[in-house]
């Protein structure tokens, strides 16, 4: 792409601020994502009586329109990115509320609403919105003492975490508990109070292992995969096995028709058997690679409400990327929480592109940033005042 820097145009600035290295990071996660989509994607549409590329030919629709929305996104700057988050987030509480009260009941737990025909989980787009949110209330909990910033986000994401587990929905209540325990930290609040949270983290699990018979399931075949039906993780762990460093080959894998998930929450496992542990690899080091590369830009960024935005979506991104893998490879029970930009799914993926959009849009370089010059280690002299001073 050419363009001149004596365009003006929204575009052009756009083009000269954006960060191409994390840009380009996404578009090669989008693409690995289409391209392990036709892997693991025909088999589960075979078993579910579609067409072959059912599930391929949406993905690759879906990861379309969501490069699409990221771009949108990324135009915006820092203070229309905050309103952006406060429509996004009222409009998923309302959806939220509305999963609670009229939800269609799958396996036990309402999670979607059905609009035009189509499925919305109205969680997935609260997620960016709630982190960019929480960073700007504790941002202004630090600035200003006497605004009642910090009681606000903690009634916010008691009520937001009420309503996942409501559903329930604890994957993603604990995802969220993460992003906004890590922002309370990052934030600077008392580090006993950090304590005292963690504390009441810990009490709200257990008590989920007490009134949800699913999750007392999942956490009990967890830490006795013995006892119990543990095919799913059981076969996922078994894939990496199987795969070795290289793979058994494009098409040979088997867990993708045994697995029901193969194209949603274990595709990284049918990654594993088909191309390796050392692709597995590559993968998580693209995760890796995007997720520190906003960090390293929020470390630059002098306004505390936007780097703290920064981090929690980079934390969002991580932790949601970093659930998955470990479900798959045996390290924690299984979670229903997808692969981003890699797993098979509508709502999730155009979640994803709003929060990377932002994640663009936040750590783009600002004009009022570029006018700030670092201070000289050696002050200027001007020999000539000096030689005239001196006669």
């Amino acid at each position: 792409m050419r363009v001149s820097r004596a365009d003006r145009s929204q575009l052009a600035q756009w083009w000269f601020t954006v960060d191409h290295t994390l840009l380009a990071a996404i578009f090669a996660l989008a693409a690995a994502g289409v391209v392990l989509s036709l892997a693991a994607s025909p088999a589960v549409a075979a078993k579910k009586g579609l067409a072959t590329f059912y599930f391929v030919e949406r993905h690759v629709l879906f990861t379309g329109i969501a490069l699409v929305i990221m771009l949108l996104v990324s135009l915006l700057d820092a203070a229309l990115v905050r309103r952006l988050a406060l429509v996004i987030f009222g409009l998923a509480f309302m959806g939220l509320v509305a999963v609670n009260l009229t939800g269609a009941e799958v396996n036990g737990a309402r999670r979607w609403l059905r609009i035009g025909g189509h499925s919305l989980q109205p969680s997935e787009f609260a997620k960016p919105a709630f982190a960019v949110l929480m960073a700007w209330l504790f941002a202004e909990a630090q600035r200003r003492r006497d605004m009642p910033a910090l009681s606000i986000a903690v009634l916010v994401g008691v009520v937001f975490a009420g309503l996942l587990v409501a559903q329930p929905d604890v994957g993603q209540t604990l995802l969220v508990a993460l992003v906004w325990g890590a922002l309370f930290f990052l934030s600077g609040q008392p580090i006993v109070a950090a304590f005292g949270l963690a504390g009441v983290g810990a009490l709200g699990l257990a008590a989920a292992y007490h009134i949800f018979p699913h999750v007392a399931g999942r956490i009990d075949r967890f830490m006795t995969p013995d006892v119990g039906d543990n095919t799913q993780v059981a076969r996922s762990m078994q894939s990496f096995i199987e795969g070795g460093f290289f793979g058994r080959g494009p098409g040979e894998g088997t867990i993708k028709t045994v697995l029901p998930d193969a194209h949603t929450d274990f595709i990284f496992a049918v990654v594993a058997e088909e191309y390796g542990i050392i692709a597995c690899l590559v993968l998580l080091a693209l995760f890796a690679f995007i997720v520190l590369r906003a960090l390293v830009a929020a470390s630059r960024e002098p306004d505390g409400a936007i780097r703290l935005a920064i981090q929690g979506l980079s934390l969002l991104f991580a932790f949601q990327a970093l659930i998955n893998m470990a479900v798959n490879v045996g390290l924690l029970p299984a979670k229903g929480m997808t692969l981003p930009f890699i797993s098979s799914g509508g709502s999730s993926t155009i979640a994803i592109s709003i929060t990377l959009g932002m994640l663009l849009a936040l750590t783009r370089r600002r004009h009022d940033l570029m006018r700030l010059k670092k201070p000289r280690l050696m002050p200027s002299v001007d020999f000539g005042n000096e030689a005239g001073a001196a006669r």
